[in-house]
């Protein structure tokens, strides 16, 4: 009887070793040695993710006391120039620049400038 209960409970850890195995195999030829997917992986499978897009105008800073005053019709003074191209954000990283167009009665922006890796920042 205990070797009926040995030998069922080692055949499932059996199983279990050679998935882990063949996981680890898998995931090891998939990737290279920094870690990164290997030029033969695809990225369709991350193609879906939902990323959040901000167009930024200005920025400015004031007190609470100041903020708290505030009331329909106040104008906010920002820093940025009339004519300036605006920031264009993913997920808080600036990424590209524009100007704002109007299509089919919506806002929208079209791209100026494709910000380069060196000359992104966080927001």
């Amino acid at each position: 009887m205990t070797d009926q209960i040995n030998s069922g409970s080692e055949a499932p850890a059996q199983e279990s070793a050679a998935l882990t195995e063949k996981n680890t195999t898998n995931t090891t030829a998939e990737r290279t040695g920094s870690g990164r997917m290997s030029k033969d992986m695809s990225l369709d499978m991350i193609m879906d993710v939902n990323v959040s897009v901000a167009v930024e105008v200005g920025r400015t800073k004031m007190s609470i006391r100041d903020l708290r005053d505030l009331n329909q019709g106040a104008i906010i003074e920002l820093d940025r120039a009339a004519g300036t191209p605006l920031d264009v954000l993913v997920n808080g990283t600036l990424v590209a620049r524009g100007e704002i167009v109007v299509v089919k009665e919506k806002y929208g922006i079209m791209l100026t400038e494709v910000v380069g890796q060196d000359d992104r920042e966080r927001h």
